[in-house]
């Protein structure tokens, strides 16, 4: 591994982690979205999933751009947060009380997006990055607005079917 010398390459490594975490969100919400038995936590999972492809795209645009490669890195935490929530799906459990942990733990993944997202597209802006700075704001907005519907799903009502 080597040594991060500046903002710049710190940037770089956060783009390619965000890369990784996209690709590995894709290949779980299927699961999630199947694993679901409420029809909107349903379809908010399937929603999400057509709206990661295009968040991937976006990062493979913001390395374009940088002229960086979105490498083989791997990212840990979106490794460790998609399996818990197949923990969860394999668990025994009634189906409300499945849907209530299914939102918990795909808040948590929201939550780290919006992290990273986050730091990101702040690197970009002050780095003199702006057209990727734009991207990644868009996609920071995205990745609030799903956890603000699954927020409305569970405090609507998911949350009170599994008391």
């Amino acid at each position: 591994m080597t040594k991060l010398k500046n903002l710049e390459e710190l940037f770089h490594h956060e783009i390619k982690d965000l890369y990784s975490a996209e690709k590995q969100l894709i290949q779980a919400l299927p699961k999630m979205a199947e694993s679901a038995t409420d029809p909107k936590l349903k379809q908010q999972f399937e929603q999400h999933l057509e709206e990661t492809k295009v968040q991937k795209d976006r990062i493979e645009k913001v390395c374009e751009l940088l002229g960086i490669s979105a490498g083989r890195m791997k990212c840990k935490a979106m490794e460790g947060l998609i399996e818990e929530g197949q923990e969860l799906i394999a668990e025994d459990a009634e189906p409300e009380v499945k849907d209530a942990g299914l939102i918990a733990s795909t808040q948590r993944i929201e939550h780290y997006e919006i992290s990273g997202y986050g730091t990101a597209a702040h690197y970009a802006e002050r780095l003199g990055h702006a057209e990727a700075a734009q991207l990644l704001s868009e996609t920071l907005k995205e990745e609030q607005t799903a956890d603000t519907k699954l927020n409305k799903l569970a405090k609507g009502y998911i949350n009170q079917k599994a008391e």
